[in-house]
């Protein structure tokens, strides 16, 4: 799934999604299978006060983003994620940089190698390693 609006300047999941949206995912994602009155007082222990027709809304809204699938329980609706938080991650992090690559090319990739004085030695031994085995493949 291709988010449309990646909003630079915020943080997190809320460059995706609306704040609520996110912290309904984030929920969703820790524990999915939950109803809207489940989520809503998930919501509540947060601080959140929010009605049960506000979080309806915005559970229904990411079901038709297709993000959330909605199952019915007996009586209620049930929502899961359709995918994991880190697969979504993954995911969106890769179609943003072929997006930045494809309008930016090596001056992207240039910008990325000068963040890296502030990466840890974990992330550059990674990095190493997928040149490495780029170059093998070429």
């Amino acid at each position: 799934m291709k988010i449309q609006n990646f909003k630079f300047y915020e943080k997190g999941l809320n460059r995706f999604f609306g704040p609520l949206e996110a912290k309904v995912l984030d929920i969703l994602w820790d524990r999915p299978g939950q109803s809207i009155k489940e989520v809503q007082q998930k919501l509540e222990r947060q601080e959140e006060t929010l009605n049960f027709n506000t979080v309806m809304t915005v559970m229904n809204r990411l079901v038709s983003k297709g993000l959330l699938r909605k199952r019915q329980e007996g009586r209620a609706s049930v929502y899961e994620p359709f995918d994991t938080k880190e697969h979504f991650l993954e995911m969106q992090s890769k179609e943003i940089t072929h997006e930045l690559l494809e309008d930016f090319g090596p001056l992207v990739v240039s910008h990325m190698l000068d963040a890296l004085e502030e990466a840890d030695a974990e992330m550059i031994e990674k990095l190493e390693q997928k040149i490495k085995e780029l170059k093998r493949e070429t």
